[in-house]
Parts: C-alpha cells; structure tokens; sequence
C-alpha cells in the first residue's frame, strides 16, 4: 500500500475518532454516552498543553503526561503528529485539497513555496509559552537562591493562554461548543465567535493549503522546532534534480523539498515521494544531499522581543483585577473551580466541563472576567434546562488538567467525611426587590421558594398581607357567605386563592369566588362578617422571598425558574463561594 495512502487511512480514522469522543461526551452509560471512553487522550497527546500547563503552574498533570509520547516520537520519526494524527491538520489538509483541484500545477507549486509569514507561528509559541512562564522568569530574575523557595510574589504572573490558538484546543472548543450543539439545534451564548475563528482558518485554506498549520499553529511550531533534530526526516539521496518541482505540487508544509528543505516545517504529508520520476526524495536517516535549513527564520532580536511580549502580556491582561480585588461577581465558576488565579493558569479553554454538563448551564465566558478569562467556562443559569444539580459532579472529572478539581458527590452535597465543611457553594442567590412580583409588583409567586433543591431549604418566605390597588368597597348586602359590594368586579378575579377580604375591625377571610358585583367568602372563613354600610377591604396575601447565606450554595435553580424574563428577580453572585475565601459573606 503506498505510504500517501496509509496516511490518509491515519488522518480519517483519528479524525473521525476525534469526533467520536466530542459526541460520546455526555452524561450516560450508553454505548455513545460517557461510560470510560478517554474523551481528553487527544488533548493528552498535545504536548503544548502539558508544557504550558508545566510553565505556569510548576506541575504537570498526570494524564498530560501521554505528551513526553509525542515528543519521544517527534524526535524520531518528525513531525508526525502534525501529518497522520492531528484533527484540524487533517481538516485543514482536506480544506486545502479543495481549494486546488482543477488549478494547473504551476499554480499549486506557487501556492506551496516557503513564505516568510512561516515565522509567525514560532514568535507566537515564543510568546505564549513566556507568558505562561511569567512568574518563574521573575523567580529566575530575582536571585532566589534555590529551587526549593517559593517564587516572589510581584508584578509579574503566569498566564495560560495557550489555548487560545492550541489547535486541539480549538478543534475541541469549536466540536463542543458550536459544531455538535448546531447540529442539535441549540448554540450556547457566545458560542458565535468560536465558530466565527474556525470558519476563518477553514476558508483561509482554500486559498493557502494548510494556512492555520503553516502561519499560526504553535504546537506545529514546537513540534517543528523537535523536528530538526528527528532521526528520520525526507531529503534528497543525490544533489541533483530536473528542477520539475513536481514533489511540490501537493506540499503541505511548504517546506521545499525540491532544493534546501526545511526541516522544521515538513509535516511529513509524504506527497513529494511518488512524483518524483528519478526517485531522489525519500524518507531516510540520513541528511537531504541537498542541503536543509535545520531552524525557523528568526533572528535573536526577534526571540528577544517576543519573549518580552509573553513576559509583558501577562500583567497587562490583569490591569483590570478580574482576578483580584476587581473580581467580577457575575462570574460563577462551574463545581470544583480552584481559586480565580490558579483557575486561569491551569484552564485550557477546550469546552469539555460543558459539553459534558447533563443541563447545559455551562457556557463559554466572554470577557466578563478579562481577555485572560475568555472562552473559560462560566455558569450561566438562563440558559440550559436547570440550574446546577447540586448532586452533580460530571464537570470536575472530564477536566484535563484540574483547573475543576475531581470531586465526590459527598464533599459536593458535604456528606460523611465532609460534613465539618458543610455543602460546596459555587455562590450566593439574591433577591432583586425592584423585580420579584412579590416584592414590587404585588403578585403572589414562590416559584423560587419551591425549587430549591437544598433541605432544609435556602429560600424561605415571609407572608404578608398588602392591599390591592382600589381595593376598598363599601357594602351593599351581606347573605349568608355572599358580600355585595358597591362596585363592578372582575368575574373570577379574586377567586385564586390568594385574595382576602375583611371589615373594619375584623380579621382578614379568604375569598373563595366573585363575580361582577359580590365577594363569595370561603367556608369557615367567615368569622365576622361586614356590616352593611361597612367598608370593606380586599388584601392579596404575599409570600416575600429571603435567602438564608448560612444554607445557599449558588446552585441556580432559583435563578433559572424565575419567571421574570430578561434579568431575572434573583440572581445568583460568586459571593460566598467556597474557592476563594475572600469572597465569604458570612463569618461561620
């Protein structure tokens, strides 16, 4: 079987692998539901994720460790990854595919020549990976005397944006968050954006092959940077050619098989072997007799300024104390979150906690917590079908990297060994008085009152009596339960249940009907009745929301089932919230 052959074999099958594991990731026990499938072994596999994870925080999560694979085999076999398993490689590749068929094959030569822009994706690598290093630059910097101290706190900070421009990252992301929920009909708030970028880089390929891979990608870039040092690598067996530059025709690294390879930018698609009618291009150990350039393009000063750029951006993206004392309470984080900073340097952006949300009431953050914070996941309790089910805990145990820590549903509901702790609380619900019908409108509901998950429950209520608006009637006639008024009534108006009615000086009864003249008072309700003449006054009896802090634990629930639309009557708030202490609203 040609070896082109077995590489598109690869591609398709870790392609459609890939969207096996988006579209498996649901809660379930079903054959295509989330029942042991290693949905995260792509992400995994990326060493970017594990080296930037490494860099900001100074661990490495164990089950990134599937990278140190990768990289063994890039430094054998090259850039492998890019070429036979890569998703949005492949996707790109096909994209690319299309672009050219039908063009001559003077225009796909021009179209595969080495561009200066290749560069591009190294200084991004350069920067990202210096911004995730930033506060071990500092600890470098300062002349703490041992590794064993902990770095200085200061101006400067790590910050993990590698998975803004992660290629795995983003094909997740985008698989997650736009492609499969289009497909089922719904889209997540602020889910636009991320189909917005991918729809990009997938057009851009139909005029530039592989135009994400060759400008943008930086995992490709620190793959590329591996790779010239690879083991096995294409080349020339003879300096010499007809200069047909048919093995340039399908490239897709634009790496210049022809004449000097670039090493660093071959990612070993394998369609420059076939063309060759003098066979001088192989996949060898040795060398190309033609030359190679074994390093991207750039000078010093430009690996200088970009790693000043990584250095510098990460203090910047917190100007705003999105993270610190400008926190923004809006921001609910899903169970398990760790502290706001530890959050932003672990969190890789992919969409896997909400994908696997059984409500869907995770959603992509836009900037509500800083450019540093966006596409990070966010509880938003309008959209999904509920609020957080407090006995839930899927979110915490798909995290590829612990930015949401494992939990139990124990420590979640603060059970057994948990009890001391009491119940995680992602925040705090509080009433909105200018919203709530109760409160401002004079409008009987407990809606939130009766959807409160938590026992004993976080919501109680306060009942009081209000009068209604032109409410005072003087009596006509008075017939057994039956009180006429001198006034035109709603037919069925005050019959709900809610309404009551008493005289001057008697206790409020409750009022079972009406009609367009008369009040009809509930049977044992009537213990003194108006006199005739009297006047008579009309009441609605409310049941005022409250929110005890002590027992609230920010699930939502409230907050989705509101019937007030728009901006709901209660709202929960980070405040409160179990991961950062700061944010305590209550001493105990």
């Amino acid at each position: 079987m040609p070896i082109v052959i077995t590489r598109r074999i690869s591609q398709i099958f870790f392609f459609a692998l890939f969207v096996w594991f988006c579209v498996v990731a649901t809660v379930g026990e079903r054959f295509s539901q989330l029942r042991g499938w290693p949905i995260n072994w792509f992400l995994q596999l990326d060493p970017l994720s594990g080296l930037g994870l490494l860099l900001a925080t100074h661990t490495i999560y164990a089950g990134l460790l599937w990278g140190v694979v990768t990289l063994g085999l890039t430094l054998f076999l090259g850039r492998w990854f890019c070429g036979w398993l890569c998703p949005f490689g492949a996707w790109q590749q096909f994209m690319g595919y299309l672009g050219k068929r039908g063009l001559p094959a003077s225009d796909k030569i021009a179209r595969n020549r080495p561009h200066p822009a290749q560069r591009v994706k190294y200084w991004l690598l350069a920067a990202l990976l210096a911004a995730a290093a930033g506060d071990l630059i500092q600890w470098i910097l300062s002349g703490v005397p041992g590794p064993s101290d902990a770095p200085p706190s200061g101006w400067l900070a790590a910050a993990l944006q590698t998975g803004l421009l992660d290629p795995i990252a983003l094909m997740h992301r985008t698989f997650n968050l736009f492609v499969i929920p289009l497909a089922e009909g719904r889209i997540y708030p602020g889910a636009m954006s991320i189909g917005a970028i991918f729809l990009i880089f997938t057009l851009l390929c139909l005029w530039v092959p592989r135009f994400y891979c060759r400008f943008v990608c930086p995992l490709g870039a620190l793959l590329g940077l591996l790779g010239r040092w690879s083991i096995w690598r294409i080349g020339k067996k003879e300096n010499r050619c007809a200069d047909c530059r048919l093995c340039e025709r399908d490239c897709e690294g634009a790496c210049a098989p022809a004449g000097t390879i670039r090493v660093s930018e071959c990612v070993l698609c394998m369609n420059c072997l076939d063309p060759c009618r003098h066979d001088l291009i192989g996949y060898r150990t040795q060398p190309s007799a033609a030359g190679q350039h074994a390093s991207p393009d750039w000078t010093r000063r430009q690996v200088m300024a970009c790693l000043a750029t990584g250095v510098v951006a990460a203090p910047l993206l917190r100007l705003d104390g999105a993270a610190a004392a400008g926190w923004n309470p809006e921001v609910v984080r899903p169970p398990g979150a760790l502290a706001e900073a530890d959050f932003l340097a672990r969190c890789l952006k992919c969409g896997q906690c909400m994908r696997v949300c059984p409500t869907q009431v995770i959603r992509p953050a836009g900037l509500q917590s800083g450019f540093e914070g966006l596409w990070t996941p966010m509880l938003d309790f309008r959209v999904g079908s509920s609020g957080c089910q407090h006995n839930c805990v899927a979110c915490s145990h798909v995290c590829p990297t612990a930015a949401l820590r494992p939990l139990s549903v124990d420590e979640r509901l603060g059970r057994g060994a948990f009890a001391q702790t009491g119940p995680l609380r992602l925040g705090m619900a509080f009433v909105d008085r200018g919203r709530c019908l109760p409160w401002a409108m004079d409008t009987p509901c407990i809606v939130c009152q009766e959807n409160c998950p938590v026992s004993p429950k976080a919501i109680f209520t306060r009942e009081v009596w209000q009068p209604v608006r032109d409410g005072r009637h003087t009596v006509r006639a008075v017939a057994a339960s039956r009180v006429v008024v001198a006034a035109t009534l709603i037919p069925g108006r005050y019959g709900t249940g809610d309404y009551f009615c008493r005289g001057e000086d008697g206790d409020p009864m409750a009022i079972a009907a009406n009609d367009a003249d008369a009040l009809i008072i509930a049977s044992g309700a009537a213990e003194k009745m108006p006199a005739v003449g009297g006047t008579l006054e009309i009441l609605i009896r409310l049941q005022q929301p409250y929110v005890d802090p002590a027992r609230c634990i920010g699930c939502g629930v409230c907050e989705h089932e509101c019937p007030v639309q728009g901006r709901r009557a209660i709202r929960v708030t980070a405040e409160n919230e179990s991961r950062q202490r700061n944010h305590k609203l209550i001493l105990f």
